[in-house]
């Protein structure tokens, strides 16, 4: 047997309706598979796709909270004007910047806001690139391209 993909199943208290919407507003269209319901046809769980990736949302109750021990990494390849877009909507959305790219919705799930620019910075093969863009990093919130490299400062 062998794996054939490993899927975010993210659990919600009583707001997974409100959270897939707010996601809607946020990424725009996401494709949605029809909604699973429990036996007396309360919804239970959702399959959406962002960024041709599956996540499932449960509408499981109280007693497990969401950390930062796990976020969803968004890879953006949009430039600038992408990254604000996606941010301002979590932020619109009640949600609130941490660090380093890092944000967290307001149903309490961390996610990762990622400008292909940032990966190839902290990548590179120039070791001298790497450890600017990956120092400025570190002082950032949302990630802004123009300030990861060298020329910047």
């Amino acid at each position: 047997m062998a794996v054939t993909d490993v899927t975010p199943f993210i659990w919600y208290d009583d707001d997974l309706a409100e959270a897939i919407a707010s996601y809607e507003r946020i990424f725009g269209d996401l494709h949605r598979r029809p909604d699973m319901l429990d036996p007396d046809g309360k919804l239970l769980g959702v399959w959406i796709e962002v960024g041709g990736r599956r996540v499932i949302g449960l509408q499981g109750g109280p007693g497990h909270p969401h950390t930062d021990a796990l976020s969803l990494y968004v890879t953006l390849d949009g430039g600038q004007d992408e990254v604000d877009r996606i941010w301002e909507g979590f932020l619109d959305e009640g949600g609130s910047e941490v660090a380093c790219g890092w944000i967290t919705d307001r149903f309490g799930v961390s996610w990762q806001i990622v400008p292909v620019e940032l990966e190839e910075a902290i990548l590179s093969p120039d070791a001298e690139r790497r450890s600017y863009a990956y120092g400025a990093m570190l002082q950032m919130t949302r990630i802004v391209i123009a300030d990861l490299t060298p020329a910047a400062a």
